[in-house]
């Protein structure tokens, strides 16, 4: 019996068929936290709290880094570079040197032109999920959010909700 003719069955069949679709989807809609457009998240290992721009515009997530240096590391392109955070639970500022191998280079294109970012593997803690991902290597000092979270990793988190900001404190245990 096909799935079309299976639907058009009257009767307990469609019945079942129906109360079991619905009985599904809040499962799959709680399996992702829906966020807000910003939200506090942790940088990791650090734990340091900053607000996160959730932003659907972007492709890849962004994180601000100062004094970007690139070396050759066992004939791998890396990085070393400052993060310089402000810790908006412990009003205070984090600042720490990292170095992280190069996963690619980005061109990001802006007003003020082109211009090579790195981009690296990062880990951050949205939510109750730390997700590991890659983030180009920008100052953002003149943003309003040192993290930005593009479609990549948003595909992953879960849909977003425009309206709200806030919605989830970050609980990781990483």
């Amino acid at each position: 019996m096909s799935r079309t003719s299976l639907l058009r069955l009257p009767g307990l069949t469609g019945l079942v068929l129906v109360v079991t679709s619905l009985s599904v989807l809040p499962a799959l809609a709680e399996s992702r936290e829906t966020l807000g457009w910003v939200e506090e998240g942790l940088v990791l290992p650090e734990k340091t709290r900053v607000k996160f721009k959730l932003d659907t515009g972007a492709l890849t997530s962004s994180m601000h880094a100062e004094n970007i240096e690139r070396f050759e590391k066992d004939g791998d392109d890396w990085v070393r570079f400052t993060l310089e955070l402000d810790d908006i639970q412990n009003d205070e500022q984090v600042e720490t040197r990292l170095e992280r191998k190069v996963v690619r280079t980005t061109k990001v294109r802006g007003a003020g032109g082109a211009e090579e970012r790195p981009v690296v593997l990062m880990k951050v803690c949205l939510g109750r999920r730390v997700h590991e991902a890659q983030f180009s290597l920008n100052d953002r000092d003149k943003m309003n959010y040192p993290v930005l979270i593009g479609r990549r990793l948003l595909e992953e988190i879960g849909p977003v909700d425009a309206a709200r900001t806030f919605t989830q404190e970050p609980r990781c245990d990483a």
